[in-house]
């Protein structure tokens, strides 16, 4: 039984899809900003694979076909920019600011703490990128050097951290305004955070759907100026 289930080519896309299930359920019945279903699914792969004896490739060769439907969904995300492009166009300049000091930001604090701790330059550039979406992040991450799957783990890591507190983070700071949350949320936290801006609102998802793109392209053009100062 653990061998047809291990060895079957939907391995990884069946677990994946299920323990995320029970991520879901698990949060209808403790709707607690630390109860998150993204991480509890993660936290569930890690024992089943333990569990059933597997390892990763195996799990790997199913769950792919999850990861190929990343790009479409990230774009997909451009719906709600859409309906809210009116907003957009009387807020651009407020949009753009506050999204590039939150991207220039999140890669001076990784550098900070990267010479505070003594990390090498390798392992510098692997956390560079750690804000954006993980198709952008890896291919900056490559590129300068860094390790891309470390870099992957990082985003991931990044995203959840950010889905988790960001609405409890507005509150602490006192920030209300809708425009203003989506951009914070987008810009720190990418994809997984912009669920979390969906939750709380249109005008929020929508500048979170922005902030995903446009931190993108301001960190694949400042990433290269940080990368050698350490």
């Amino acid at each position: 039984m653990r061998e047809f289930l291990t060895e079957s080519v939907l391995f990884g896309a069946v677990l994946s899809m299920v323990t995320y299930g029970i991520g879901c359920w698990i949060k209808k019945k403790i709707p607690h900003p630390m109860v998150n279903p993204l991480l509890i699914s993660i936290a569930l792969c890690i024992l089943c694979i333990i569990l059933l004896k597997s390892d990763y490739e195996t799990y790997y060769s199913g769950a792919q076909y999850i990861g190929y439907l990343l790009t479409p969904s990230t774009i997909c995300l451009a719906v709600p920019l859409y309906e809210k492009f009116e907003l957009l166009k009387k807020n651009y300049v407020a949009l753009l600011c506050g999204i590039t000091a939150g991207a220039v930001g999140s890669m001076a604090v990784v550098f900070a703490l990267s010479m505070l701790f003594g990390l090498e330059h390798t392992e510098y550039v692997t956390l560079l990128p750690k804000s954006i979406t993980t198709a952008i992040g890896m291919g900056v991450s490559e590129e300068l050097g860094g390790y891309p799957a470390i870099t992957a783990a990082a985003i991931m890591v990044t995203g959840i951290t950010g889905n988790m507190i960001a609405e409890t983070a507005c509150k602490i700071f006192r920030i209300t305004d809708p425009i203003a949350k989506g951009i914070g949320i987008g810009t720190a936290s990418h994809a997984v955070g912009t669920s979390k801006a969906m939750e709380l609102g249109e005008v929020e998802g929508a500048m979170s759907s922005l902030s995903i793109v446009v931190a993108g392209v301001i960190t694949v053009i400042f990433a290269p100026m940080f990368a050698p100062m350490i």
